[in-house]
Protein backbone atom coordinates (compact mmCIF):
# COMPACT_ATOMS: atom_id res chain seq x y z
CA UNK A 1 0.00 0.00 0.00
CA UNK A 2 1.23 3.51 -0.51
CA UNK A 3 1.18 4.67 2.71
CA UNK A 4 3.29 1.84 3.74
CA UNK A 5 6.24 2.88 6.28
CA UNK A 6 9.61 1.89 4.77
CA UNK A 7 10.77 -0.76 7.90
CA UNK A 8 7.41 -1.64 9.24
CA UNK A 9 6.08 -3.73 6.82
CA UNK A 10 5.51 -7.49 7.57
CA UNK A 11 8.00 -9.43 6.06
CA UNK A 12 7.79 -12.41 3.21
CA UNK A 13 6.29 -15.71 4.59
CA UNK A 14 8.78 -18.23 5.16
CA UNK A 15 8.39 -22.00 6.11
CA UNK A 16 8.65 -22.70 9.95
CA UNK A 17 11.86 -24.92 11.01
CA UNK A 18 10.93 -28.16 11.84
CA UNK A 19 11.89 -27.92 15.67
CA UNK A 20 12.55 -24.74 17.36
CA UNK A 21 14.77 -25.16 20.54
CA UNK A 22 12.94 -24.12 23.70
CA UNK A 23 9.57 -23.44 22.57
CA UNK A 24 6.43 -25.37 20.49
CA UNK A 25 5.72 -24.61 17.44
CA UNK A 26 1.59 -24.70 18.30
CA UNK A 27 -0.13 -23.03 20.79
CA UNK A 28 -3.92 -23.59 21.16
CA UNK A 29 -6.10 -21.36 23.33
CA UNK A 30 -8.89 -22.96 24.69
CA UNK A 31 -11.10 -19.98 26.07
CA UNK A 32 -13.22 -21.05 28.85
CA UNK A 33 -15.69 -19.64 30.74
CA UNK A 34 -17.81 -21.68 33.81
CA UNK A 35 -16.54 -24.96 32.10
CA UNK A 36 -15.82 -27.22 35.07
CA UNK A 37 -17.52 -30.24 33.35
CA UNK A 38 -16.34 -30.01 30.12
CA UNK A 39 -12.83 -28.36 30.62
CA UNK A 40 -11.13 -32.01 31.85
CA UNK A 41 -12.38 -34.39 28.90
CA UNK A 42 -11.82 -31.34 26.12
CA UNK A 43 -7.87 -30.88 27.17
CA UNK A 44 -7.02 -34.17 27.30
CA UNK A 45 -8.94 -35.69 24.50
CA UNK A 46 -7.62 -32.97 22.52
CA UNK A 47 -3.69 -33.55 24.15
CA UNK A 48 -4.01 -37.20 23.11
CA UNK A 49 -4.88 -36.15 19.02
CA UNK A 50 -1.87 -33.61 19.22
CA UNK A 51 0.71 -36.14 21.24
CA UNK A 52 -0.66 -39.29 17.77
CA UNK A 53 -0.77 -37.10 15.16
CA UNK A 54 1.02 -33.54 15.34
CA UNK A 55 4.55 -33.45 14.25
CA UNK A 56 5.96 -30.41 16.17
CA UNK A 57 5.70 -29.51 19.58
CA UNK A 58 3.19 -27.69 21.07
CA UNK A 59 1.72 -26.36 23.82
CA UNK A 60 -2.55 -26.02 25.36
CA UNK A 61 -3.25 -22.53 26.93
CA UNK A 62 -6.52 -22.81 28.70
CA UNK A 63 -8.11 -18.95 29.41
CA UNK A 64 -10.12 -18.69 32.09
CA UNK A 65 -12.61 -15.94 31.40
CA UNK A 66 -13.23 -14.78 35.26
CA UNK A 67 -15.58 -18.48 35.88
CA UNK A 68 -17.05 -18.59 39.50
CA UNK A 69 -17.27 -21.76 39.48
CA UNK A 70 -14.61 -24.53 40.41
CA UNK A 71 -13.08 -24.14 36.17
CA UNK A 72 -9.97 -22.38 37.55
CA UNK A 73 -8.66 -25.33 39.26
CA UNK A 74 -9.58 -28.00 37.29
CA UNK A 75 -7.09 -26.12 34.78
CA UNK A 76 -4.77 -25.40 37.47
CA UNK A 77 -4.94 -28.79 37.99
CA UNK A 78 -4.01 -30.17 34.44
CA UNK A 79 -1.61 -27.32 34.07
CA UNK A 80 0.28 -28.92 36.91
CA UNK A 81 -0.20 -33.02 35.88
CA UNK A 82 0.56 -32.56 31.84
CA UNK A 83 4.04 -30.85 30.97
CA UNK A 84 2.10 -29.59 27.70
CA UNK A 85 -0.72 -27.47 29.34
CA UNK A 86 -0.95 -24.17 30.98
CA UNK A 87 -3.43 -22.12 32.36
CA UNK A 88 -3.83 -18.54 32.03
CA UNK A 89 -6.22 -16.50 34.50
CA UNK A 90 -8.70 -13.50 33.70
CA UNK A 91 -10.04 -11.30 35.67
CA UNK A 92 -12.94 -10.11 32.77
CA UNK A 93 -15.02 -11.90 30.64
CA UNK A 94 -15.04 -11.63 27.18
CA UNK A 95 -13.41 -14.59 24.66
CA UNK A 96 -11.77 -11.82 21.94
CA UNK A 97 -9.75 -10.83 25.49
CA UNK A 98 -8.56 -13.90 26.55
CA UNK A 99 -7.39 -14.71 22.97
CA UNK A 100 -5.75 -11.19 22.86
CA UNK A 101 -4.29 -11.52 25.92
CA UNK A 102 -2.70 -15.18 25.59
CA UNK A 103 -1.57 -14.80 21.53
CA UNK A 104 0.45 -11.98 22.67
CA UNK A 105 2.11 -13.02 25.23
CA UNK A 106 2.98 -16.34 23.59
CA UNK A 107 6.35 -17.37 21.90
CA UNK A 108 5.16 -20.00 19.25
CA UNK A 109 5.12 -19.14 15.66
CA UNK A 110 1.38 -20.26 15.59
CA UNK A 111 -1.47 -19.72 17.47
CA UNK A 112 -4.52 -21.14 17.28
CA UNK A 113 -8.09 -21.43 19.45
CA UNK A 114 -10.92 -23.80 19.75
CA UNK A 115 -14.15 -23.88 21.96
CA UNK A 116 -14.03 -26.12 24.59
CA UNK A 117 -16.99 -28.32 23.22
CA UNK A 118 -14.87 -29.68 20.49
CA UNK A 119 -17.50 -29.03 17.99
CA UNK A 120 -15.53 -29.17 15.54
CA UNK A 121 -13.44 -32.54 14.45
CA UNK A 122 -10.24 -32.49 15.08
CA UNK A 123 -8.90 -34.08 12.33
CA UNK A 124 -9.36 -30.70 10.52
CA UNK A 125 -6.66 -29.32 12.83
CA UNK A 126 -3.42 -30.17 11.09
CA UNK A 127 -5.06 -28.92 7.45
CA UNK A 128 -6.05 -26.12 9.76
CA UNK A 129 -1.88 -25.01 10.49
CA UNK A 130 -0.30 -26.66 7.98
CA UNK A 131 -0.46 -23.45 5.27
CA UNK A 132 0.67 -21.19 8.18
CA UNK A 133 3.67 -23.63 8.91
CA UNK A 134 4.59 -24.00 5.43
CA UNK A 135 4.05 -20.54 4.78
CA UNK A 136 1.38 -20.48 2.29
CA UNK A 137 -0.70 -18.43 4.51
CA UNK A 138 -1.48 -15.86 7.22
CA UNK A 139 -4.13 -17.19 8.67
CA UNK A 140 -7.02 -19.87 8.67
CA UNK A 141 -10.02 -21.09 9.77
CA UNK A 142 -12.53 -23.83 9.80
CA UNK A 143 -15.64 -23.29 8.01
CA UNK A 144 -18.69 -25.24 8.31
CA UNK A 145 -20.68 -23.49 5.48
CA UNK A 146 -18.43 -25.24 2.92
CA UNK A 147 -19.91 -27.59 0.28
CA UNK A 148 -17.62 -30.76 1.70
CA UNK A 149 -18.95 -29.53 5.17
CA UNK A 150 -20.42 -32.16 7.11
CA UNK A 151 -22.52 -30.59 9.71
CA UNK A 152 -25.18 -31.11 12.58
CA UNK A 153 -27.51 -28.18 13.99
CA UNK A 154 -30.74 -26.99 14.14
CA UNK A 155 -32.44 -24.63 11.71
CA UNK A 156 -32.44 -22.16 13.90
CA UNK A 157 -28.68 -21.59 14.00
CA UNK A 158 -28.34 -22.43 10.66
CA UNK A 159 -30.41 -19.52 9.31
CA UNK A 160 -28.41 -17.23 12.30
CA UNK A 161 -25.08 -18.07 10.96
CA UNK A 162 -25.60 -18.04 7.62
CA UNK A 163 -27.48 -14.45 7.76
CA UNK A 164 -24.84 -13.38 9.44
CA UNK A 165 -22.14 -14.28 6.92
CA UNK A 166 -24.60 -12.52 4.49
CA UNK A 167 -24.68 -9.56 6.05
CA UNK A 168 -20.69 -9.51 6.50
CA UNK A 169 -20.21 -10.26 2.37
CA UNK A 170 -22.93 -7.07 1.48
CA UNK A 171 -21.93 -4.83 3.66
CA UNK A 172 -17.43 -5.44 4.13
CA UNK A 173 -17.40 -7.16 1.19
CA UNK A 174 -15.89 -9.98 3.29
CA UNK A 175 -14.96 -13.18 0.93
CA UNK A 176 -14.52 -15.35 3.34
CA UNK A 177 -17.54 -17.52 4.27
CA UNK A 178 -17.55 -18.40 8.20
CA UNK A 179 -16.52 -15.92 10.34
CA UNK A 180 -17.81 -17.40 13.36
CA UNK A 181 -16.77 -20.88 13.91
CA UNK A 182 -14.56 -21.37 17.20
CA UNK A 183 -11.27 -23.37 15.15
CA UNK A 184 -9.14 -20.72 13.66
CA UNK A 185 -5.10 -19.95 13.56
CA UNK A 186 -3.07 -17.12 12.94
CA UNK A 187 1.07 -16.54 12.47
CA UNK A 188 2.54 -14.78 15.29
CA UNK A 189 4.18 -11.87 13.61
CA UNK A 190 1.00 -11.38 12.19
CA UNK A 191 -1.22 -11.47 15.28
CA UNK A 192 1.67 -9.14 16.60
CA UNK A 193 0.61 -6.19 13.80
CA UNK A 194 -2.97 -7.19 13.71
CA UNK A 195 -4.52 -7.58 17.42
CA UNK A 196 -3.60 -3.85 17.98
CA UNK A 197 -6.25 -3.00 15.49
CA UNK A 198 -9.05 -4.98 16.62
CA UNK A 199 -11.18 -3.03 18.92
CA UNK A 200 -13.75 -5.95 20.01
CA UNK A 201 -13.31 -8.49 23.57
CA UNK A 202 -16.01 -10.80 22.91
CA UNK A 203 -17.83 -12.80 20.21
CA UNK A 204 -16.53 -10.40 17.09
CA UNK A 205 -13.46 -10.70 17.74
CA UNK A 206 -12.80 -13.32 15.12
CA UNK A 207 -14.83 -11.50 12.79
CA UNK A 208 -13.26 -7.86 12.86
CA UNK A 209 -9.87 -9.92 13.11
CA UNK A 210 -10.40 -11.34 10.14
CA UNK A 211 -11.95 -8.28 7.73
CA UNK A 212 -9.24 -6.26 8.85
CA UNK A 213 -6.71 -9.28 7.50
CA UNK A 214 -8.31 -9.29 4.53
CA UNK A 215 -8.43 -5.45 3.72
CA UNK A 216 -4.73 -5.52 4.18
CA UNK A 217 -4.46 -8.88 1.49
CA UNK A 218 -3.37 -11.14 4.18
CA UNK A 219 -3.86 -14.39 3.29
CA UNK A 220 -6.51 -16.37 4.77
CA UNK A 221 -6.62 -20.12 4.36
CA UNK A 222 -10.42 -21.97 4.82
CA UNK A 223 -10.63 -25.51 5.46
CA UNK A 224 -14.15 -28.06 5.42
CA UNK A 225 -14.47 -29.07 8.41
CA UNK A 226 -17.22 -31.38 10.23
CA UNK A 227 -19.03 -30.02 13.27
CA UNK A 228 -21.49 -30.72 15.66
CA UNK A 229 -23.86 -28.50 17.56
CA UNK A 230 -23.35 -28.19 21.15
CA UNK A 231 -26.99 -28.41 22.76
CA UNK A 232 -25.89 -27.26 26.02
CA UNK A 233 -23.94 -24.19 24.33
CA UNK A 234 -24.47 -21.05 26.78
CA UNK A 235 -23.96 -18.66 23.72
CA UNK A 236 -26.86 -15.18 24.63
CA UNK A 237 -28.10 -15.61 20.34
CA UNK A 238 -30.13 -12.33 20.51
CA UNK A 239 -27.18 -10.24 22.51
CA UNK A 240 -24.32 -12.07 20.26
CA UNK A 241 -26.18 -10.91 17.52
CA UNK A 242 -27.05 -7.45 18.63
CA UNK A 243 -23.17 -6.79 19.44
CA UNK A 244 -22.02 -8.28 15.91
CA UNK A 245 -23.68 -5.72 14.29
CA UNK A 246 -22.79 -2.72 16.52
CA UNK A 247 -19.08 -4.25 15.38
CA UNK A 248 -19.84 -4.44 11.79
CA UNK A 249 -20.98 -0.76 11.56
CA UNK A 250 -18.43 0.10 13.77
CA UNK A 251 -15.49 -1.59 11.16
CA UNK A 252 -17.30 -0.44 8.08
CA UNK A 253 -17.59 2.91 9.15
CA UNK A 254 -13.21 2.78 10.15
CA UNK A 255 -12.40 1.08 7.00
CA UNK A 256 -14.15 4.00 5.14
CA UNK A 257 -12.81 6.59 6.81
CA UNK A 258 -9.24 4.96 6.35
CA UNK A 259 -8.56 5.66 9.92
CA UNK A 260 -6.84 2.22 10.14
CA UNK A 261 -3.19 1.85 9.28
CA UNK A 262 -4.06 -1.29 7.61
CA UNK A 263 -0.31 -0.92 5.33
CA UNK A 264 1.64 -2.03 8.33
CA UNK A 265 0.50 -5.47 7.41
CA UNK A 266 1.65 -5.82 3.82
CA UNK A 267 3.13 -8.48 3.00
CA UNK A 268 6.14 -8.78 -0.03
CA UNK A 269 5.41 -10.71 -2.84
CA UNK A 270 6.82 -14.15 -2.84
CA UNK A 271 9.94 -15.03 -0.23
CA UNK A 272 12.62 -15.57 -2.96
CA UNK A 273 14.72 -12.02 -2.93
CA UNK A 274 14.42 -11.90 -6.21
CA UNK A 275 10.85 -11.02 -6.16
CA UNK A 276 11.90 -8.10 -4.54
CA UNK A 277 14.23 -7.07 -6.35
CA UNK A 278 13.68 -7.04 -9.85
CA UNK A 279 14.78 -4.10 -12.25
CA UNK A 280 13.14 -1.90 -14.15
CA UNK A 281 9.77 -2.78 -13.44
CA UNK A 282 7.26 -0.59 -11.64
CA UNK A 283 6.75 -1.77 -8.03
CA UNK A 284 2.52 -2.83 -8.00
CA UNK A 285 2.08 -1.64 -11.84
CA UNK A 286 0.29 -4.81 -12.77
CA UNK A 287 -2.35 -4.33 -9.82
CA UNK A 288 -2.81 -0.64 -10.27
CA UNK A 289 -3.68 -1.40 -13.62
CA UNK A 290 -6.38 -3.65 -12.63
CA UNK A 291 -7.72 -1.48 -10.05
CA UNK A 292 -7.52 2.16 -12.46
CA UNK A 293 -9.35 -0.14 -15.16
CA UNK A 294 -11.95 -0.91 -12.69
CA UNK A 295 -12.06 2.58 -11.70
CA UNK A 296 -12.11 3.75 -14.88
CA UNK A 297 -14.91 1.94 -16.66
CA UNK A 298 -17.49 2.59 -13.61
CA UNK A 299 -16.85 6.42 -13.51
CA UNK A 300 -17.10 6.40 -17.57
CA UNK A 301 -19.99 4.85 -17.03
CA UNK A 302 -21.14 7.54 -14.02
CA UNK A 303 -19.35 10.11 -16.15
CA UNK A 304 -22.38 9.07 -19.71
CA UNK A 305 -24.93 8.92 -17.08
CA UNK A 306 -24.38 12.34 -15.58
CA UNK A 307 -23.91 13.92 -19.39
CA UNK A 308 -27.18 12.21 -20.48
CA UNK A 309 -28.91 13.72 -17.47
CA UNK A 310 -27.12 17.43 -17.75
CA UNK A 311 -28.21 17.04 -21.41
CA UNK A 312 -31.54 17.39 -21.42
CA UNK A 313 -31.40 20.85 -19.68
CA UNK A 314 -28.27 22.33 -21.31
CA UNK A 315 -26.13 22.34 -24.06
CA UNK A 316 -23.44 19.86 -24.59
CA UNK A 317 -20.38 21.74 -23.85
CA UNK A 318 -21.59 22.73 -20.02
CA UNK A 319 -23.64 19.41 -19.90
CA UNK A 320 -19.79 17.43 -20.61
CA UNK A 321 -18.27 19.99 -18.47
CA UNK A 322 -20.58 19.37 -15.69
CA UNK A 323 -20.39 15.59 -15.78
CA UNK A 324 -16.61 15.57 -16.08
CA UNK A 325 -16.56 17.72 -13.00
CA UNK A 326 -18.62 15.65 -10.33
CA UNK A 327 -17.09 12.16 -12.17
CA UNK A 328 -13.40 13.29 -12.23
CA UNK A 329 -14.16 14.22 -8.18
CA UNK A 330 -15.52 10.42 -7.07
CA UNK A 331 -12.77 9.08 -9.68
CA UNK A 332 -10.00 11.39 -8.21
CA UNK A 333 -11.21 9.33 -4.35
CA UNK A 334 -11.48 6.18 -5.88
CA UNK A 335 -8.01 5.61 -7.91
CA UNK A 336 -6.48 7.35 -3.99
CA UNK A 337 -8.18 4.63 -2.26
CA UNK A 338 -8.54 1.41 -4.87
CA UNK A 339 -6.05 1.86 -6.95
CA UNK A 340 -3.05 3.31 -5.21
CA UNK A 341 -3.48 2.42 -1.75
CA UNK A 342 -3.80 5.88 0.07
CA UNK A 343 -5.66 5.93 3.32
CA UNK A 344 -6.51 8.41 5.39
CA UNK A 345 -7.00 12.37 5.20
CA UNK A 346 -3.99 13.19 4.77
CA UNK A 347 -2.78 15.04 1.45
CA UNK A 348 -6.76 14.07 0.27
CA UNK A 349 -7.31 18.20 -0.23
CA UNK A 350 -3.66 18.24 -2.35
CA UNK A 351 -4.63 15.10 -4.04
CA UNK A 352 -8.29 16.60 -5.32
CA UNK A 353 -6.70 19.63 -6.48
CA UNK A 354 -3.96 17.94 -8.50
CA UNK A 355 -7.14 15.65 -9.88
CA UNK A 356 -8.64 18.75 -10.98
CA UNK A 357 -5.59 19.47 -13.21
CA UNK A 358 -5.85 16.04 -14.25
CA UNK A 359 -9.48 16.79 -14.86
CA UNK A 360 -8.94 20.14 -17.00
CA UNK A 361 -7.03 18.65 -19.25
CA UNK A 362 -9.25 15.39 -20.07
CA UNK A 363 -12.35 18.42 -20.39
CA UNK A 364 -9.91 20.05 -22.72
CA UNK A 365 -9.74 17.06 -24.48
CA UNK A 366 -13.38 16.12 -24.53
CA UNK A 367 -14.38 19.84 -25.22
CA UNK A 368 -12.20 19.99 -27.90
CA UNK A 369 -13.35 16.64 -29.75
CA UNK A 370 -17.10 18.08 -29.19
CA UNK A 371 -15.62 21.30 -30.97
CA UNK A 372 -14.30 19.93 -33.38
CA UNK A 373 -17.32 17.57 -34.67
CA UNK A 374 -19.65 20.43 -34.20
CA UNK A 375 -17.78 22.14 -36.63
CA UNK A 376 -17.76 19.37 -39.01
CA UNK A 377 -21.37 17.90 -38.54
CA UNK A 378 -23.13 21.32 -37.36
CA UNK A 379 -26.05 19.31 -35.60
CA UNK A 380 -24.51 15.59 -34.83
CA UNK A 381 -26.88 13.12 -33.13
CA UNK A 382 -26.36 12.43 -29.66
CA UNK A 383 -25.27 8.79 -30.04
CA UNK A 384 -22.29 10.54 -32.64
CA UNK A 385 -21.82 12.96 -29.59
CA UNK A 386 -21.24 9.91 -26.68
CA UNK A 387 -18.91 8.00 -29.35
CA UNK A 388 -16.80 10.93 -29.86
CA UNK A 389 -16.87 11.38 -25.86
CA UNK A 390 -16.33 7.90 -25.52
CA UNK A 391 -12.83 7.71 -27.93
CA UNK A 392 -11.76 11.56 -26.23
CA UNK A 393 -11.90 9.60 -22.84
CA UNK A 394 -9.94 6.59 -23.58
CA UNK A 395 -7.15 9.17 -24.36
CA UNK A 396 -7.83 11.38 -21.57
CA UNK A 397 -7.83 8.21 -19.43
CA UNK A 398 -4.05 6.60 -20.46
CA UNK A 399 -3.09 10.40 -20.11
CA UNK A 400 -4.78 10.16 -16.75
CA UNK A 401 -3.33 7.07 -15.55
CA UNK A 402 0.18 8.40 -16.19
CA UNK A 403 -0.38 11.43 -14.39
CA UNK A 404 -2.01 9.75 -11.23
CA UNK A 405 0.65 7.63 -11.27
CA UNK A 406 4.04 9.87 -11.92
CA UNK A 407 2.39 13.41 -10.11
CA UNK A 408 -0.33 12.94 -8.21
CA UNK A 409 0.20 9.29 -6.54
CA UNK A 410 4.14 9.09 -7.33
CA UNK A 411 5.83 6.36 -6.04
CA UNK A 412 7.98 6.79 -2.57
CA UNK A 413 12.07 6.31 -3.33
CA UNK A 414 12.92 2.95 -1.10
CA UNK A 415 16.04 2.64 0.33
CA UNK A 416 19.39 1.55 -1.54
CA UNK A 417 19.94 -1.83 -0.73
CA UNK A 418 23.10 -3.69 -1.99
CA UNK A 419 23.07 -6.17 -4.96
CA UNK A 420 22.35 -9.55 -4.50
CA UNK A 421 25.96 -10.36 -6.55
CA UNK A 422 27.90 -7.90 -3.95
CA UNK A 423 30.33 -9.93 -1.84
Amino acid sequence: MRTQTIGEALPAREHLPVSVAGRPVLDVVIPVYNEEKDLEPCVRRLHEHLLRTFPYGFRITVADNASTDTTPDVAAALAAEVPEVRSVRLEQKGRGRALRTVWSASDAPVLAYMDVDLSTDLNALLPLVAPLISGHSDLAIGSRLSRSSRVVRGPKREFISRAYNLILRSSLAARFSDAQCGFKAIRREVAERLLPMVEDTGWFFDTEMLVLAERAGLRIHEVPVDWVDDPDSTVHIVRTATDDLKGVWRVGRALATGSLPLDRLARPFGDDPRDRELNGVPGGLARQLVGFCVVGVLSTLFYLALYSAFRLGVGPQLANAAALLVSAVANTAANRRLTFGVRGRDRAVRHQAQGLVVFAIGLALTSGSLAALGAASGDPAHSTELAVLIVANLAATVLRFLLFRLWVFPERPAPQTSSRNER
